[in-house]
């Protein structure tokens, strides 16, 4: 019996109890469903962390002043005070793989306009540190080298705070205070979102770094350092580069530890997408389980089914089909069941993806390989769990199957 054949006999075979057939296939539909949705749900939270975290800026490398341990206490970052303005120049002229720097200092400050406050965060950097995070401007300028020598009272605003000091108003022009000194607002940053470590960077003010240093901070050294590489492949030769030149820079002895941490924003992608593939492969497995109902539904079904057409197929026998052919013939049907079970569960799991995104506005992405796989999958379990099924029905003794009622 050729194939085609054979498909349309367990197509009709399959038409003649649609409720059954239906109920069968239910089990496949929501293993295949469930699957194709949660690895969406998954991929789309890989990609968006992805995106953020290539937001972070051009190849970045992020250098923070480090730890100490001080009579058997050990301080957090940002607790030693070596990291200075000339460990960044120096890691701009003898690193060739590093192709912009910028040095920077935090501190938490009240910005007030008018009647209005916010508690922020208030960053001196150096002009450079916008084209090393890609944050470009929504209206106004960015200040100059020369507003970093002089230590200007000039300041980029971030949206977040632009929104809840002036609301709709234009901020740029505008004078607010900082730790009761008068800064000009001369631009608005444009916005950028969160960020992976979940901190809202658009709740910000930028400043000229000496700015920070003498008039906020009270400090002559720096919190940070921020590094632009010349290409992606060339993050961990340069991380690679800068650790030697600032233990040397620091006098550190080779049993010390360093006193600053180096990371760069590959190390955070890897965990992340690490750690994702880990949430979606358990969660897939644990959808997985809704395919090995169905396929046990599918060989109760076939059993049943045999049970039922034990007197038809001891006619098939008779009149010359061999036990392959019946094999073959009820192969044929698990398999159907199953695969259409598939093509409808992959269309549940579209729309069901489709609706998380739209409902709870998380981010879905549907790989095209995990639709073949979840269609193969259930292609496997309809002949894995049909295999029993049909090899009793062409075991079956034609004599006694035609006395069959």
């Amino acid at each position: 019996m050729d194939l085609a054949a054979t498909f349309r006999v367990a197509l009709r075979a399959l038409a003649r109890n649609k409720m059954r057939t239906a109920l069968t296939m239910l089990g496949i539909i929501i293993g295949v469903g469930a699957v194709i949705s949660t690895v969406a749900i998954g991929e789309g939270a890989s990609n968006q962390v992805q995106e953020q975290i290539r937001n972070l800026g051009d190849n970045m490398i992020f250098i923070q002043a480090g730890s100490v341990t001080q009579n058997g206490v050990r301080l957090g970052s940002q607790a030693t005070k070596t990291l200075t303005v000339q460990d960044a120049q120096a890691i701009q002229q003898q690193i060739p793989l590093i192709k912009e720097v910028s040095p920077g200092v935090s501190a938490p400050v009240q910005v007030v306009y008018q009647n209005q406050n916010w508690s922020t965060s208030a960053r001196g950097v150096t002009p450079e540190y916008l084209d090393i995070r890609h944050w470009p401007l929504a209206r106004g300028s960015s200040f100059s080298a020369g507003d970093v020598d002089d230590a200007a009272n000039v300041a980029l605003i971030g949206q977040t705070v632009a929104e809840n000091l002036f609301g709709n108003e234009d901020p740029v022009g505008k004078t607010v205070r900082v730790r009761n000194l008068p800064f000009r607002i001369i631009g608005e940053l444009a916005p950028k979102g969160q960020s992976p470590f979940g901190q809202d960077e658009d709740d910000t003010l930028l400043m000229p770094l000496t700015t920070v240093q003498k008039k906020i901070a009270g400090i002559d050294w720096v919190t940070s350092i921020v590094c632009s590489a010349t290409s992606e492949d060339m993050i961990g030769p340069a991380i690679a580069q800068i650790e030697p030149l600032l233990r040397e820079r620091h006098h550190l002895r080779p049993q010390e530890d360093d006193d600053f941490m180096l990371r760069s924003p590959d190390d955070l992608a890897q965990a992340q997408e690490q750690s994702g593939r880990i949430m979606t492969l358990l969660l897939a497995s644990i959808a997985s389980v809704s395919l090995l109902v169905g396929g046990i539904g599918i060989m109760n079904i076939m059993m049943v089914s045999v049970t039922e057409r034990t007197r038809e197929i001891g006619v098939r026998i008779a009149v010359g089909a061999t036990e392959a052919d019946v094999q073959l013939q009820f192969l044929a049907e698990a398999l159907v069941l199953s695969l259409l079970g598939g093509a409808v569960g992959v269309i549940a799991g579209v729309f069901g993806s489709s609706l998380v995104s739209n409902m709870l506005h998380w981010p879905t992405s549907i790989p095209p390989e995990a639709i073949l796989l979840a269609v193969v999958f259930s292609a496997g379990v309809g002949i894995f769990f049909g295999y029993y099924p049909a090899r009793k029905a062409s075991g079956l003794d034609p004599i006694e199957a035609l006395r069959y009622e």
